[in-house]
């Protein structure tokens, strides 16, 4: 197969829109669980230490929380149709990709410092479609319409309107 096949393959995959994650980032992964015959939603908070990928179908993200005094990693692709959404709450100046160190820290050496910005901007993932361009079907020679000249008989005033 050819790189190109594969490509379209992969770019039909994707979700039409999805939010800028950057490493630093404190976010809310919303995930669908199944349970049964049912689904539910569950949301997982913590800071973004890898994001693997970014303009691939498989796109991936690592979170990172602790919970109970225990660290917790999870990884998700991004293009998912499990994820529901992805929402960040907190962005942190930070100068490498790959956080893995956050692994060894606790407690105050494990802040990351914040840094401004908007929040509802970067949220926001609506997809903004063009209109679609409905190009008419080319007439044909019998389907357009030959405009008359009138003839000098019609443009004549008729002696008897003048008077």
């Amino acid at each position: 197969m050819s790189f190109s096949i594969l490509k379209e393959i992969g770019d039909a995959q994707k979700k039409k829109a999805v939010v800028d994650v950057r490493s630093g980032d404190t976010v809310k992964v919303t995930q669908k669980i199944k349970e049964g015959n049912k689904f539910r939603l569950q949301t997982f908070e913590g800071v973004v230490i890898r994001v693997d990928r970014k303009e691939s179908h498989t796109a991936r993200i690592v979170v990172r929380k602790v919970t109970s005094g225990v660290g917790v990693e999870k990884s998700y692709l991004i293009h998912s149709p499990l994820v529901e959404k992805i929402e960040i709450v907190k962005r942190s100046k930070v100068r490498r990709n790959n956080l893995k160190y956050l692994r060894n820290r606790s407690g105050k050496s494990a802040r990351l410092t914040g840094k401004s910005f908007d929040r509802a901007a970067v949220n926001d993932v609506t997809v903004e479609e063009e209109p679609a361009k409905e190009e008419a079907p080319a007439k044909t020679a019998e389907e357009t319409p030959v405009e008359e000249k009138p003839t000098e008989a019609e443009t004549e005033p008729k002696a008897e309107e003048t008077k």
